[in-house]
Formats: structure tokens, C-alpha cells, sequence
């Protein structure tokens, strides 16, 4: 499984990054870096947060 973000919908709230600073972080730019595309058991629970606290609803976890 994989994290999926949609780059249109993210607004750079930092919320996923307060979530799961381990997966996402924003960088000096403003942009949102995703450290891990993987979805494993060491990071599920956080990514999931992540993707449920999202207030854009601009991540989601997919198939690959």
C-alpha cells in the first residue's frame, strides 16, 4: 500500500505532518514532502491518522 496525495486538494495545513512527523513534513518552501510512499506496519496507525485528520481530504492510502 502506498500513500496517495493530492496535490491539487493540499493546502499545507501541516496537520498530517503533527500526525506523522515520521511520513510528512513541510518544507521552507511551503511544500509538503512525503518522506515514505510506502504504507507498512511501522507507520499504519500514524498514516492513517494522517489521512483521516486531513481537512482537505488530500491524502488517501491506495493499492501499489
Amino acid at each position: 500500500m502506498k500513500i496517495c496525495v493530492d496535490r491539487d486538494k493540499c493546502t499545507v495545513l501541516g496537520v498530517c505532518e503533527a500526525t506523522a512527523p515520521d511520513v510528512f513534513e513541510i518544507d521552507d518552501d511551503g511544500t509538503l514532502v512525503v518522506k515514505t510512499t510506502l504504507v507498512d506496519a511501522g507507520n499504519r496507525d500514524a498514516v492513517e491518522a494522517a489521512v483521516t485528520a486531513c481537512p482537505t481530504e488530500a491524502l488517501r492510502i491506495g493499492e501499489g
